[in-house]
């Protein structure tokens, strides 16, 4: 990236944060914004800046942007509060993410019969995570019920870490189905993600667990200055991420579940786990703006360059089908009705962690003709998630909050024996 293009994207990023709430008043969102200005500004066709989608300065940032957020997100669960409500959440990671994964896959082998099984897979796989910050209107609308705004939150926040171990394989056999290799010339196989996986998730129980555990006791101990624990749970992250890839280990899986293990081992008496794990999350954000322009000059072209019928099926049916009747399924017998359903099934946008795979599987696999043509079904599927999830959430969920009131007013108040005077209110519907 070129210092013209950092300078742009901190302008952006300081007129964003100036206008935010009145552009979230027109349900713009941040994504469609940095999306536009990267088509607009980084477009290798007309753009005046350069951005080559292969440069290691590219994918640092998007690698980096997705283990701060993939931390920052499973140390924001608190398991204790997540008990009560937790049968939403579990069955849409259980039974619904598992499957996104093969009806999106299948899909994609059916509309695309070039693809190789691996491609389909990851396709399916790459487009199964959502993201939260799409739809932040419907997570922080209070009117709408806490379980459901919970189940949603949660879901986004831990699906990308279940799903990489997926996205991981599939890359890595497609490579081999394509005859890719790494630049020390070694081809990968998916024994070699496997064991990746592992180093993975062996750094991370460690560097999570062993952080919360030394800054727990370094401010009991009053050996941590003002703010430390914040500066530490950064470098925890950060550390996590690092650590796995010089181990050749898969640095995502180690943030994940260093972010699970950090929240498990820290003491909330001592150190407030919400303000610790802000950093992070704030540094991940700003990244991850830059990755939605990056996102706008890199691949929405490939889409635009690909786009045909089998393209736009595909992105709707992902959007609509592949997302909703796997929800639907998983939600059965849990007492809700059919508009609640369909509003969970609706509010699973497409983000972040999709673009970063898309950017991962072009490294890994480089830009032939078949790679092209996967990364633009992720791309045209985004890219339209960015625009209705985020255009409809305000909108829809105001919608849902006033339909669930006026379904409540509905409800006849209970019959009582006492005389009419004496009646003091109906029962609440249940």
């Amino acid at each position: 990236m070129t210092e013209a293009a950092f300078a742009v994207l901190a302008l952006l990023v300081l007129a964003w944060a100036v206008t935010s709430d009145l552009l979230a008043k027109a349900n713009i969102t941040g994504p469609l914004v940095f999306t536009v200005a990267g088509y607009v500004l980084g477009n290798q066709d007309w753009g005046p800046l350069t951005l080559q989608v292969g440069a290691p300065s590219v994918h640092l940032t998007a690698e980096l942007t997705l283990a701060l957020l993939l931390f920052a997100d499973a140390a924001r669960v608190n398991i204790s509060r997540l008990r009560r409500d937790i049968y939403l959440p579990a069955r849409l990671l259980g039974i619904g993410l598992p499957l996104s994964v093969v009806l999106g896959s299948l899909l994609a082998a059916w509309l695309f019969d070039d693809l190789t099984w691996a491609l389909a897979a990851f396709v399916g796989a790459t487009l199964a995570p959502t993201d939260a910050a799409l739809s932040a209107q419907v997570i922080n609308d209070q009117r709408i019920p806490m379980r459901l705004r919970r189940a949603l939150n949660v879901e986004s926040g831990l699906n990308d870490g279940i799903v990489t171990p997926v996205v991981t394989f599939t890359i890595a056999v497609a490579a081999g189905q394509l005859g890719a290799a790494h630049e020390d010339g070694t081809a990968t196989d998916g024994g070699g993600a496997l064991l990746e996986l592992a180093v993975g998730v062996i750094v991370g129980l460690v560097a999570g667990l062993g952080s919360a555990k030394l800054l727990t006791i370094g401010s009991q101990r009053h050996w941590a200055g003002t703010g430390a624990a914040r500066l530490g749970t950064l470098a925890a992250a950060l550390g996590s991420f690092a650590l796995a890839g010089a181990l050749s280990g898969n640095g995502f899986i180690a943030a994940f579940l260093a972010g699970l293990a950090f929240r498990a081992g820290l003491d909330e008496e001592v150190i407030d786990p919400d303000d610790a794990i802000e950093p992070p999350e704030l540094l991940g954000e700003i990244l991850a703006f830059a990755v939605w322009f990056l996102f706008g000059a890199a691949l929405v072209p490939i889409a635009v360059h690909n786009f045909d019928v089998p393209l736009i099926a595909y992105a709707v049916l992902s959007l609509t089908v592949v997302r909703m009747a796997p929800v639907a399924l998983s939600l059965i017998g849990k007492g809700l009705d059919v508009r609640t359903v369909g509003f969970v099934g609706w509010f699973g946008p497409r983000g972040l962690a999709s673009v970063v795979f898309a950017l991962l599987a072009i490294e890994e696999l480089g830009e032939t003709e078949l790679v092209e043509r996967a990364i633009a079904a992720v791309s045209l599927t985004v890219l339209l998630s960015v625009v209705l999830h985020g255009m409809s959430a305000g909108p829809l969920g105001k919608r849902y909050v006033r339909l669930e009131q006026a379904g409540d007013d509905a409800v006849p108040a209970p019959r009582s024996r006492r005389p009419a005077h004496r009646q003091v209110g109906r029962r609440p519907a249940a």
